[in-house]
């Protein structure tokens, strides 16, 4: 099983229904903030806009306060979401800084109370997902895995890194493989980090027998790597893509993410991590202009040409790395 990691400002509707076509076999919207969606804040309740076309999907919410949280899945719930994801492993200042996300592994009694909290107020399935720990010296994730388990969890998400890592160095598996193969373990598990090729994918499923794999960074700008890494996990030859076709689908999702915002700059600017990460566009020799330019235009037409002109300049013959 390959799901498409939750990440901010990334997944939302346009760029889930693009992973789902190519294979990811779940995957999960932006996080929610709890108190902006008990506030009703206008921007925060639109996230929880899904669609059938992306089942199963996940609706994951962020908060440091039990009752909000208990709150705010109720009011997901009635977005009739396949399962309830709850974020403990956001390592970013302005969520982890105030107590949410990976904050809350400093307080692990705390964080299993929200757990708690939101298991009871919903008959959703609720997932969480969280880090090994907050740093070296404090990796609580086999002990808290089985706490969590405890409280009702329907599945366990691990990123191999603690959060004073953030997404530097290497994910290490080591842990997501103990939390597996746990005997007092039967909830399914999630390995999550540096999973970028099917090679890696296949090493991950026989090494650490997870349940289920979740690309995050590896997605930008390649949505297609769901089905190349299926290919692989089959044990059948991953197709070489062309340029070409690879930015058909980047134009596609520039299309998509217009559509769904409902403005043209605003659209392309969210767009942009896309280009700046995608595969298809890397190694190319003289580019840095050409990036520049296709990074700062605002407009459908320009960013079409200036694609279209690097297709015919260096795309020829040449299959997606």
């Amino acid at each position: 099983m390959l799901y498409l990691a939750p990440m901010e400002d990334v997944t939302d509707p346009a760029f889930r229904l693009l992973c789902k076509r190519f294979g990811a076999d779940r995957v999960y919207t932006e996080f929610v903030n709890a108190d902006a969606l008990v506030r009703d804040v206008a921007s925060t309740v639109r996230k929880l806009q899904i669609s059938d076309a992306e089942r199963p999907v996940a609706i994951q919410i962020y908060g440091k306060d039990p009752v909000a949280m208990a709150d705010a899945a109720q009011i997901v719930e009635q977005a009739k979401p396949d399962f309830i994801d709850i974020n403990f492993g956001c390592p970013v200042k302005k969520v982890a800084g105030k107590g949410a996300g990976a904050g809350l592994l400093q307080t692990p009694d705390r964080l299993l109370e929200i757990t708690r909290a939101v298991v009871n107020a919903v008959k959703t399935p609720v997932t969480v997902k969280t880090r090994l720990g907050w740093d070296e010296q404090h990796l609580i994730i086999v002990d808290l895995a089985e706490a969590l388990q405890d409280c009702g969890i329907a599945e366990l998400a691990i990123h191999g890194r603690t959060r004073s890592q953030m997404y530097r160095g290497d994910a290490d598996w080591t842990l997501i493989g103990e939390v597996k193969n746990n005997p007092r373990m039967h909830i399914p598990i999630i390995g999550n980090g540096d999973v970028t090729t099917p090679e890696r994918a296949r090493e991950c499923f026989d090494r650490y027998g997870v349940d289920a794999i979740m690309i995050g960074r590896a997605t930008f700008g390649c949505p297609w790597i769901f089905e190349d890494m299926r290919f692989g996990l089959e044990g059948k030859e991953v197709p070489a893509r062309s340029m070409a076709w690879c930015v058909e689908i980047l134009k596609e999702h520039v299309e998509r993410s217009i559509e769904w915002i409902g403005d043209e700059r605003k659209g392309i600017v969210h767009s942009r991590r896309h280009f700046a990460a995608s595969p298809v566009f890397k190694g190319l020799p003289d580019f840095k202009q050409t990036r520049i330019a296709l990074l700062r235009t605002d407009t459908k037409a320009e960013v079409f040409q200036i694609m279209d002109h690097i297709v015919q300049e260096w795309g020829k013959g040449l299959p997606n790395r």
